[in-house]
């Protein structure tokens, strides 16, 4: 069994006692306690008491003050000090991945990809200092100059889901530092000891460069806390991660202050699969898509279109793969799935299940709630697979659990038009050999998703490339290519270095 309070102390946030954890550094907050229990053996991990109004308001303005003395750093010495944070979630990689797995209940193995994902956007950061690049344009009047300039936002609000505790916080934080912002970060609160964890971390690289605490900062609690970030002018863009109501809310609040807002929502990601499609590598892509993370990614695989002429052989080798499959604590490297985060999950995962029953689904792989020896928690679900029509209201909706929705197409338009045929767009893929149709579904009239893939999963985003989706996954983009301009303002700037003033359009505007 894992020595929880060991870990804690690794990472320097647990206050211990004979071995055993008995609370949480209290610097967050003089609110209610909030426990963070485990989903792998519902343990009790440790207490941290939440904000109240009186600490966020305090925390706020320590960050606009922060702000004045950050913004003035040049950007290049601020990737400087990213990196170093990057150095010490190298040195801190293996606590910190332990800590999201237990916690979280995601495989020890991708608790060590996520905590790598927040490494590998400090390095890229690093890079992205020393190009936030404006552009020259040329003037329509003699002797001026035209250019664009980006300048910082102020104080970043960032709300973050249970799923990757921590990975998209990075995201966020990572690109808002070397542009010259600063952060106040809402983690999930199923999920606030790994969030503690890390400001734990990033602090001492502060102290260390003589950066003011208050260029990042966390308030702990519910939803209160992410509705006091929305509301508050003094925040410049709330960075919201979660599902499509909870981004809802907050994009409306933001929009009617005229705030910015950056919005990561729901998913209802579609795999299409061709008879030209190499089964050898769709089959476990679409297993991974399906169950990893207990199907808890925003990204994770929801529906399977299959070509009909290949349905059947489809359906028989996913049945084999979950024969094959283990459910068990996530720590152990031989488990494929883990828990659920809560027993509200559960109760979602069986309430979905009765709704695919009653709209006429058959489930091919049943479905089922573990107890026993090993499943004490409450919080372990078999991932199952079921044979639907696309217009089911629940294949209409996200549910965050391991249930993969099988649906049958003809010709390739059709399972384009299916894979569309939601509300949400964030990720799909398509498995083919076949250029025609590869180039057919990422064209115009192909996948509407912000997340494109040819012969990989929908799961597994790299941080070189923008992150996000449209339609009601809320349009943003976070991590890689240009997504750092969200962070920052954009100014054009006209000099005239002539001896006279010409009027734009050729205005003549004469005085004595």
């Amino acid at each position: 069994m894992i020595d929880i309070g060991e870990v804690l102390k690794q990472l320097g946030i647990a206050q211990i006692n004979n071995g055993v954890s008995t609370g949480i550094k209290n610097w967050y907050g003089d609110g209610d306690v909030l426990a963070s229990f485990s989903p792998v053996d519902g343990r009790k991990i440790a207490e941290v008491n939440q904000a109240e109004q009186a600490d966020y308001d305090k925390v706020v303005e320590k960050s606009l003050q922060a702000f004045k003395v950050w913004r003035m750093v040049p950007a290049p010495k601020r990737g400087e000090i990213v990196r170093q944070m990057g150095e010490q979630l190298r040195k801190h990689k293996q606590a910190l991945s332990t800590l999201v797995s237990y916690e979280m209940g995601k495989s020890l193995q991708e608790g060590l990809g996520e905590v790598q994902e927040m490494i590998d956007i400090c390095d890229f950061a690093v890079g992205i200092s020393r190009q936030l690049y404006g552009l020259s344009m040329h003037s329509e009047r003699f002797q001026h100059r035209m250019y664009e300039q980006w300048h910082p936002l102020g104080v970043v609000g960032i709300i973050s889901a249970f799923n990757f505790p921590v990975a998209v916080w990075s995201w966020n934080a990572m690109l808002a530092w070397v542009c010259g912002d600063v952060c106040v970060w809402k983690p999930s609160e199923k999920t606030p000891l790994t969030a503690i964890a890390c400001q734990e971390i990033i602090k001492t690289v502060l102290k260390e460069n003589n950066v003011p605490e208050g260029v990042s900062s966390i308030v702990v609690g519910g939803k209160e806390v992410g509705a006091w970030l929305a509301s508050d002018t003094r925040i410049a863009l709330v960075s919201a991660t979660g599902s499509t109501p909870m981004g809802r809310s907050v994009g409306e609040v933001v929009a009617g202050r005229l705030g910015k807002s950056l919005l990561e929502l729901g998913g209802n990601n579609a795999i299409i699969v061709t008879p030209s499609a190499d089964l050898s590598i769709a089959i476990p892509g679409i297993v991974f898509g399906a169950v990893g993370t207990a199907g808890q990614r925003c990204t994770s695989t929801r529906r399977l279109i299959v070509q009909a002429g290949i349905y059947e052989e489809v359906k028989n080798r996913l049945t084999k793969a979950y024969s094959q499959l283990r459910i068990g604590n996530p720590l152990d490297a031989n488990i494929h799935v883990g828990p659920l985060i809560d027993k509200r999950a559960v109760a979602q995962y069986q309430a979905s299940v009765e709704k695919i029953r009653a709209a006429g689904g058959k489930f091919i792989v049943e479905p089922a709630v573990l107890a026993g020896q090993g499943y004490e928690s409450g919080c372990y679900v078999v991932p199952c697979i079921a044979e639907v029509e696309n217009s089911y209201p629940v294949v209409q909706h996200e549910t965050f659990a391991p249930i993969l929705y099988l649906i049958k197409y003809e010709t390739l338009e059709e399972a384009i038009n299916i894979q569309n045929d939601v509300p949400q767009g964030l990720s799909s893929a398509i498995f083919t050999l076949n250029i025609r149709e590869s180039e057919q579904f990422l064209s115009q009239a192909g996948s509407d998703c912000g997340i494109a893939n040819v012969n990989i999963g929908t799961s597994g985003a790299e941080i070189g490339g923008a992150f996000g989706g449209e339609k009601e996954t809320g349009g943003g983009r976070e991590s890689g290519s240009d997504a750092w301009k969200a962070y920052m303002r954009r100014q054009t700037n006209t000099i005239n270095y002539g001896a006279t003033l010409p009027l734009a359009q050729g205005i003549k505007f004469e005085i004595e």
